[in-house]
């Protein structure tokens, strides 16, 4: 299935979302085919090679579903210590340009990548541990959309990341102001 990414004029392939995230291993036996990894390679313009295929089953199969480059480069490293950290970051700027994978930058922390889903979603982000909360609320939809109206603005996509202290990272601040 083919669809546009909204910050661009291209097409890209959007392969079939997960309702769960898959580990590596069934990436590799066929949950995400070696097929679809390599179209989606070629509907980016780019070779198909060992490298990127490796980088794709680690985007595919990784436990976290948002992860930054390094996080990517030193897992596929493990495997093949030829990936550059360069590789890596390149295929993650193609795949994001292509509006395969989405880009978020959170004030000084580096930037976090995870697969464009077809729903719709905002983030909550820890500013101590980074740790990400994904979440959905009709009434803030629905604000976006009057005050874009209010504004004569047509609505077309929007990133909302709030930021704030998680619960694990207020309790050991709690605990630690206690000794």
């Amino acid at each position: 299935m083919k669809l546009a990414n909204p910050n661009s004029n291209t097409q890209a392939l959007r392969l079939p979302q997960r309702q769960t995230r898959m580990n590596a291993g069934q990436a590799a036996t066929g949950a995400i085919s070696e097929k679809d990894l390599k179209l989606t390679l070629r509907n980016v313009g780019l070779k198909v090679t060992d490298q990127r295929m490796l980088i794709l089953k680690e985007l595919y199969g990784s436990s976290s579903r948002h992860v930054t480059a390094q996080q990517v480069y030193e897992s596929v490293s493990e495997v093949d210590p030829s990936i550059g950290f360069a590789t890596v970051y390149r295929l993650l700027r193609n795949l994001t340009d292509a509006g395969i994978m989405t880009e978020t930058r959170m004030g000084g922390i580096s930037a976090r990548y995870e697969l464009s889903s077809r729903e719709h979603h905002d983030h909550l982000t820890c500013e101590n541990c980074g740790v990400i909360c994904e979440f959905e609320n009709p009434q803030i939809e629905k604000l976006q959309s009057e005050v874009a109206a209010q504004f004569g603005f047509s609505l077309t996509h929007h990133v909302l990341e709030l930021f704030g202290i998680c619960p694990a990272c207020r309790g050991s601040q709690t605990s630690s102001k206690k000794k």
